[in-house]
């Protein structure tokens, strides 16, 4: 599956350890060397995360209140600068949610954009208060879940109802099937229709994989199972129905952080998480392996800075999170013994 030459050099991570980002230091030591969370290295690097880098920017630009820009305006038109942006952003390079700070963004969410009638996220707050019912949409939501999750808030009853949300109404068509009719299906047809939208499926699946496995319930493991083997119908990256044809031409361009959007490595990162390794991988693999440099390192392909609060490393060069992602995810196929 995975070409037996691949190694990770001594100096890659060397590179991914630098007090620079202290973000990528924090997941190198604990994603990829498993050192323990009382490691001193561990401890010095987590607290280095808010007190350095894009953590303490992003956190600077904020209002009273725990949003962003503006106190309803959350989404759109001010991609990527609102609150949802900024949630996604802070629980991707490893914010401490036990900041107040934190608390009062996850709290402001919560309370503006999650739908009170079915747990979901809107994009739009509703007049009677929570988001708007009529515009709750899959890849918002699963984004929120997985920023409330890693932010720590997963004993929350409200980050659970967006997991049930999750559960209830994810579908997985691929034109096979009679279009899917009532709430939510008939008012987001972008997002549902005869095929169901990739990138929806992946972020919810993502917020899935976020609950450790031994608290996921029978319902959400049957939805990962699913959401999984949609990815895999698809070679990860293809038409299901055209194995010869991309899905979507920008899959094949790596970035971070990914916002709505999805790549061929988050979809893959997601898939070696959960233990799959399998021959519908192998074109992804591929791709992946494609994309080293001599140096061992992955270059950040696209991006959305210009756009966001703060830019994250540069489009065009070198990035340690998408190389500790790549290395994080070819590694896990080879301890496997799938090679």
């Amino acid at each position: 599956m995975i070409d037996r030459l691949f190694r990770v050099k001594p100096e890659t991570i060397e590179w991914l350890l630098e007090n620079e980002n202290p973000s990528v230091r924090y997941d190198t030591l604990t994603g990829y060397l498993k050192k323990p969370a009382d490691d001193p290295e561990v401890v010095e690097a987590r607290a280095a995360i808010m007190k350095t880098g894009v953590v303490p920017k992003i956190l600077s630009k904020q209002k009273p209140g725990g949003y962003w820009v503006h106190p309803l305006n959350y989404y759109d038109p001010t991609k990527y600068k609102g609150t949802v942006w900024q949630l996604i952003v802070l629980a991707a390079v490893g914010a401490d949610g036990r900041d107040e700070r934190l608390a009062q963004a996850a709290n402001y969410i919560l309370e503006y954009a999650q739908d009170r009638q079915s747990g979901g996220f809107a994009y739009k707050p509703g007049l009677a208060g929570g988001g708007d019912h009529e515009n709750v949409i899959p890849c918002l939501t699963g984004n929120m879940v997985w920023s409330l999750l890693r932010l720590g808030y997963g004993n929350d009853e409200r980050v659970q109802q967006g997991v049930d949300w999750i559960v209830k109404y994810l579908r997985f068509d691929d034109k096979e099937k009679t279009t899917p009719k009532g709430w939510p299906y008939d008012v987001r047809t972008q997002c549902w229709g005869k095929h169901t939208c990739m990138m929806g499926i992946v972020k919810c699946l993502k917020a899935l994989e976020e609950i450790p496995s031994a608290e996921r319930s029978r319902e959400v493991n049957a939805v990962i199972n699913s959401a999984a083997e949609f990815l895999l119908r698809h070679h990860v990256f293809k038409r299901s129905h055209n194995l010869s044809k991309n899905a979507k031409e920008s899959w094949l361009l790596f970035g971070f952080p990914l916002m709505y959007n999805t790549d061929v490595l988050e979809m893959m990162g997601l898939l070696t998480s959960l233990g799959y390794r399998e021959i519908r991988m192998d074109e992804a693999v591929g791709l992946i392996l494609s994309k080293q440099d001599p140096e061992g390192r992955w270059m950040m392909e696209t991006s959305f800075n210009r756009r966001m609060q703060v830019n994250i490393e540069q489009e065009g060069k070198p990035s340690k999170w998408i190389t500790l992602s790549a290395i994080r995810t070819l590694t896990s196929l080879g301890d496997k013994d799938r090679i």
